[in-house]
């Protein structure tokens, strides 16, 4: 596999910071942040040039939150300067090594997302009886720095930029996880070990693709699993024999145990199709999809909190409008026209009233 290289010059070019700027931007203009380093462009980015052309950059201090959809997530928030540098990267080195990535990974990818990553299990269900639905315990807080670093060597070769890389990669501000061992590790392995990347970066999305396409390959190409998709930690198999997909959860299992993962311990089952998989927010039948019970509840609770902070002056409607059109567009690829007329004629947003 011939390793990308020659992209440093690129990625540090004015041209390439200021995209990277417009894309940062994007849904976040009214955020203060945002406004201040557009107020200074110009120096903020040759400032930032000159960081990385000089070896000087360093990532900033994280902001950290919780949020709470059917658990709680730490979520890590880089610095607006930082989030420019992630899209920098990302715009040169994406559409090479995205190429690589085997076509059923969904997350994160152009072209791609929820809704394709649905469609395709919905058309794998028309010609297979059975789907093993598995994920991985704590994914992004499990993922080995070591290890993620060698496989970005096997990509590309441009030392500056790996530099770059390996410093993202080190700015992980999450707690320690709790330490698995794996087969030969010994009673300082977690001390030699960090793991762990922040969910919340741009480039922590490409990383979890990046860590698990080996094993993407291994399902496809030595099990040669036909039906096969994952979305980040997600993954769906399909056969018309039980047995097989016993099999090959066992495979998996010790095949991600190699790449220092575990499987969730209740999240790895297999169920015939005509009942339905629970699957990126949906239960989702061969020929229909319901959204999840646990999805509706929260919006109807994110919404009458919308309405009364509008009702008294604290939220405008373009505040709220992204979060109300994102749930729209999800909850219409479901059977939800009587539940989206319920909910929008029984809660209503008007100044005044609480």
């Amino acid at each position: 596999m011939k390793r990308l290289g020659g992209v440093w010059q690129q990625l540090v070019s004015f041209e390439n910071l200021l995209l990277a700027f417009t894309k940062a931007r994007r849904g976040k203009r009214r955020r203060n942040s945002v406004a201040l380093f557009e107020c200074n462009l110009e120096k903020e980015l040759l400032q930032l040039q000159h960081e990385l052309i000089s070896g000087t950059y360093c990532p900033g201090d994280y902001r950290q939150f919780t949020i709470y959809e059917r658990k709680p997530r730490l979520i890590s928030a880089a610095p607006f300067r930082d989030r420019v540098i992630h899209h920098a990267i990302m715009n040169v080195i994406e559409p090479t090594i995205d190429r690589r990535f085997i076509n059923d990974s969904y997350a994160c990818r152009k072209g791609k997302g929820t809704h394709a990553a649905v469609a395709r299990y919905q058309d794998y269900a028309h010609h297979y009886r059975y789907a093993l639905k598995m994920d991985i315990a704590r994914y992004f807080p499990s993922i080995d720095h070591l290890l993620l670093k060698q496989k970005l060597r096997r990509y590309l070769k441009d030392p500056r930029l790996l530099g770059l890389l390996d410093s993202i990669i080190d700015s992980n501000p999450c707690a320690s996880t709790p330490f698995v061992y794996f087969l030969g590790d010994d009673l300082l392995t977690h001390l030699e070990r960090p793991v762990g990347i922040p969910i919340g970066n741009l480039t922590s999305q490409f990383f979890a693709n990046v860590y698990l396409d080996d094993f993407d390959h291994y399902v496809k190409e030595e099990l040669k699993v036909k039906a096969y998709l994952r979305y980040v930690d997600d993954m769906v198999l399909l056969s018309n024999d039980k047995d097989q997909l016993a099999e090959w959860r066992e495979s998996c299992r010790n095949r991600l145990a190699s790449e220092r993962l575990t499987l969730h311990p209740h999240k790895a089952h297999i169920s015939p199709v005509r009942l339905g998989v629970d699957l990126l927010g949906y239960r989702v039948f061969p020929d229909h999809r319901r959204l999840r019970n646990d999805n509706g509840h929260r919006f109807i609770r994110k919404l009458r909190h919308f309405a009364h902070a509008y009702a008294q002056g604290r939220l405008s409607w373009a505040d709220i409008n992204p979060s109300v059109q994102s749930w729209i567009g999800h909850a219409q690829q479901a059977d939800t026209l009587g539940l989206r007329k319920r909910l929008f004629s029984t809660i209503v947003f008007q100044r005044g009233r609480t």
